[in-house]
């Protein structure tokens, strides 16, 4: 798919500078380099400004970079930032802020299907917010989009695995943020992406979709699922779509992919063709499929569907269908 690499979180030549992440004098020399910053990170949202809307269009989103003498880091502790790259030769770092508590937080917007509460550090503009990535992934330029999904995979797995997971020790962090080190067994731990296929099964000129219980009410989506030890991307796809659909596939292409931050996931977009279109969901999985034509996918995505609501922005489901509806999939 020659477009795959311009869905949100896709490619942007980030360098990714992993010869200094082992480099003690190196990464001691980029973190007192004056045209050095860093992105601030929260419970996993990161700091995020607003920008002048192009034209009659809403509000852009940019990623906040401070200077490594900002205030703002005392929050942070004696914790070191995490290396994420450079940018025209300078060094770019998270730190996490997660240790900040702000005066009032909803703690339930936290467990929401999108938290759309925003929170403001007394220390920082009143236009400097720390935002839910997802509220503002479309509106993000891809570099920022990059940087932070990067930021947030590798803290919620270092919140995550603290203690060794052969020996239960508490683990130190090493390699600029890149590795975690067991002190009592040795052994060393590395961030994990869960590889997870997502399919744009057809049959003629209709697309499956599918929902998942708890799911606001008119949403659909693309089927989706982990891939198992010892799969290939092709066998995961028609196994999950056996397994939630009853739909047997046959040929099936890899089309684009998209780091997942949400919290630790590569989406592997693929297509697949239907051999057959009667449908037997499995319940535990999923709570309707259904079998959507072309035209009615317009309708859809113009909002004029009696039953279905456009695919969520930023996803790569709704670029897949976009790009299935316009027939540029090749």
């Amino acid at each position: 798919m020659r477009i795959a690499e311009t869905v949100t979180f896709g490619g942007s030549d980030l360098d990714r500078a992993a010869e200094w992440r082992g480099d003690s004098a190196a990464l001691a020399a980029a973190r007192a380099a004056p045209g050095s910053r860093a992105i601030a990170m929260w419970r996993g949202k990161p700091l995020i400004a607003d920008t002048p809307p192009e034209g009659q269009g809403r509000p852009g989103a940019a990623l906040v970079r401070l200077p490594l003498d900002h205030p703002l880091w005392a929050e942070a502790g004696d914790v070191a930032p995490i290396l994420l790259g450079r940018e025209e030769g300078h060094a770019v770092f998270a730190h996490d802020l997660s240790r900040w508590s702000p005066e009032a937080v909803d703690d339930s917007a936290f467990n929401s299907f999108l938290d759309r509460s925003e929170q403001h550090h007394p220390a920082l503009p009143m236009t400097h917010r720390f935002r839910e990535l997802r509220a503002v992934m479309t509106r993000l330029d891809p570099r920022d989009a990059e940087l932070a999904a990067t930021a947030r995979a590798l803290y919620l797995w270092h919140r995550s695995h603290r203690f060794c997971a052969r020996c239960g020790a508490e683990n130190t962090i090493s390699q600029a943020g890149w590795q975690s080190n067991c002190p009592s067994c040795g052994a060393h731990h590395f961030p994990r992406t869960d590889p997870v296929v997502i399919m744009l099964i057809t049959r003629g000129n209709s697309v499956l979709l599918g929902r998942s219980p708890g799911w606001p009410e008119g949403m659909y989506s693309l089927l989706a699922g982990f891939v198992e030890p010892g799969e290939t991307i092709e066998a995961a796809v028609r196994r999950e779509v056996w397994e939630e659909a009853g739909v047997r596939v046959g040929a099936v292409s890899y089309l684009a992919s998209q780091p997942w931050p949400f919290p630790a996931s590569l989406m592997l977009g693929c297509r697949g063709e239907a051999e057959s279109e009667e449908i037997t969901i499995d319940p535990v999985e999923i709570e309707q499929a259904l079998w959507i034509t072309r035209e009615e996918m317009l309708d859809v995505f113009a909002g004029q569907h009696p039953l279905i609501l456009p695919p969520r922005k930023g996803a790569i489901a709704g670029f897949l269908l976009r790009n299935w509806v316009a027939d540029r999939l090749d």
